[in-house]
């Protein structure tokens, strides 16, 4: 197991001014505020977990908690079967991370010379970095811009770079905090296929944050939905729909206009609105109460069928209803 949570919990004390005038406004007051409140998980070594929800979640506590910045006000953690806080340099060795906001490579050097300062640091022999430093220059493309200071690279190049540094000395986990923000299309689908083919090719486990649910398809096996410092969801893609209650939409093509009053609908599906003339109409329905099939053989009898498709709902939507029915 790489990484195991059991009511972990983190509060802070924030102080505020008092109320009134003169002195009694100097008479200090405080209040605790709970970011993230019993908190259990856990992820197996070379899964690919996508922990997310809105700002102010409990998110980037949770990741300052696994890797020993933050004490847990209670409950217990081990990364790489270790405690984060009192063990925190013998985890660095072990983990990897990158902050989209934050850098890990020297400012006003040539990219390449971040690289040994940074094998230094975990205590890597030449003959151990080097040959991982070659290959991830390969597979990432840093070739072109190796010999540019950070400061000049783009923030495609930059990222790639960050990417590189975090995983030089070959960590089991790797913690992913907004990694494709500000990044163009191309640039984003290049740093996914390179983080899977990494978790695929070498079994490294990956815990990715992000707003961006793009990064969690195209990457997570299973995701985390926390709200308000709670867990609101642990599982699959897939069984996130039936958690949030999500419709289905089917769009019909009609072969002749049809107004949406003169449309048979069995229970459970809701006629959304018409398109084209009334050649076009868009009906929403529940799969666990109604089957495309049944649903399109009721429609067939108000009039002749000429084209359908189906949607699933997005991702973006079905974690925004599970915030609304988690509140």
């Amino acid at each position: 197991m790489i990484i195991e949570a059991e009511q972990l919990s983190r509060n802070f004390t924030v102080a505020e001014a008092g109320e009134g005038r003169g002195w009694n406004r100097l008479r200090r007051r405080s209040r605790t505020i709970h970011a993230v409140r019993d908190v259990s998980f856990t992820v197996e070594r070379g899964e690919a977990v996508g922990y997310i929800g809105a700002n102010g979640a409990g998110k980037s506590t949770t990741i300052k908690m696994l890797t020993g910045i933050l004490v847990p006000s209670s409950g217990r953690v081990t990364v790489c079967g270790l405690q984060p806080v009192p063990q925190r340099q013998a985890l660095a060795r072990k983990i990897g991370v990158v902050f989209g906001q934050r850098s890990q490579l020297w400012w006003d050097l040539p990219l390449q010379d971040s690289f040994p300062i940074l094998g230094a640091m975990h205590r890597q022999p030449e003959s151990r970095w080097r040959p991982r430093f070659s290959e991830l220059s390969e597979q990432m493309g840093l070739g072109p811009f190796l010999t540019s200071p950070v400061r000049q690279l783009s923030l495609g190049q930059r990222m790639r770079g960050e990417v590189a540094a975090a995983l030089l000395h070959r960590p089991e986990l790797v913690i992913l905090d907004e990694p494709t923000i500000g990044l163009d299309m191309i640039s984003k689908e290049s740093l996914r296929r390179f983080l899977d083919f990494e978790r695929r090719e070498h079994g490294t486990t990956l815990l990715l944050t992000t707003h961006d649910m793009s990064d969690v398809q195209r990457l997570c096996q299973r995701i985390l939905v926390v709200d308000d410092g709670v867990i609101a969801f642990d599982g699959p893609l897939t069984g996130l729909s039936e958690v949030a209650e999500a419709r289905r939409t089917m769009v019909i093509d009609f072969v002749a206009p049809l107004d949406g009053a003169g449309l048979v609908l069995p229970p459970g599906a809701e006629h959304l609105g018409a398109e084209a003339e009334g050649i076009r109409h868009r009906i929403a329905f529940d799969p666990r109460l109604l089957s495309a099939a049944a649903l399109l053989a009721a429609v067939s009898t108000s009039a002749e069928v000429a084209d359908l498709s189906l949607h699933e709902p997005d991702i973006e939507d079905l974690v925004r209803q599970l915030y609304t029915s988690a509140r």
